[in-house]
């Protein structure tokens, strides 16, 4: 991680947004989270349209959001990727910020608000589909399929590298849902996309991991379908 001298007034905004978050905090939505296994070292419970609100009267900062992640909170790590400046990440930040999430809450945070619009993006996404942890896998499947939502300025044979290391993670039972989501995605990019997607997903059917062949099922009858095919972009 990169270090960065702190100042004043930075120092000041920050001791108003920890005074602050407890005002908005939810117990029963906290207690809901810790139930379904989304844990937090400290979790007020606040609910992301409020966090969002919030965000929305602070000046982006990207020392502020640096110093809101170390405070390690559920609320200031989410308030971190809000307030962050995509120009100022840095790939050692992104693979900091992943390599230590605890959770599928905040991998989703982190790729939505802050990471698919920094200039490493497409290289995170293909570097963490590579990794070894769930939640880094997680990051770069989730990474992809957003990327070909939003990215509209970024041609088609960028997204062909990632056809190169899908196989392994269509093999993972715990990335089913991930994979399933994101690669839906990607099949909507463009027509080109969406027929290297039908492509490679029935090269899936030819593995002999029960699981890869099931998954290549489920997206061949999805992406194949004509209510499916009337979201692609053209």
């Amino acid at each position: 991680m990169e270090f960065l001298l702190d100042n004043n007034e930075t120092e000041k905004i920050y001791r108003q947004i920890i005074r602050s978050i407890p005002s908005i905090q939810n117990g029963l939505t906290a207690e809901s989270m810790e139930k379904r296994g989304i844990h937090y070292e400290k979790n007020w419970g606040a609910s992301l349209v409020d966090l969002k609100s919030f965000a929305e009267t602070i000046e982006k900062n990207h020392l502020l959001a640096l110093k809101l992640w170390n405070k390690q909170w559920r609320e200031t790590m989410i308030l971190a990727t809000l307030l962050d400046e995509p120009s100022k990440v840095t790939e050692e930040q992104m693979n900091f910020w992943v390599r230590t999430a605890e959770n599928t809450e905040i991998i989703e945070q982190m790729v939505f608000n802050l990471f698919t619009k920094t200039p490493y993006a497409f290289s995170m996404s293909l570097e963490w589909c590579l990794g070894k942890k769930f939640l880094v896998k997680y990051a770069g499947l989730l990474m992809m399929g957003r990327l070909a939502l939003t990215s509209e300025n970024d041609i088609d044979e960028m997204f062909e590298v990632f056809f190169e290391v899908l196989t392994p993670l269509a093999k993972d039972t715990a990335l089913k849902t991930i994979f399933y989501r994101s690669y839906c995605q990607l099949a909507r990019r463009s027509l080109q996309v969406h027929e290297q997607c039908v492509n490679f997903a029935e090269s899936l059917l030819t593995l002999h991991e029960e699981n890869a062949q099931d998954i290549g099922k489920e997206i061949l009858q999805e992406i194949t379908s004509e209510d499916f095919k009337t979201f692609i972009k053209y």
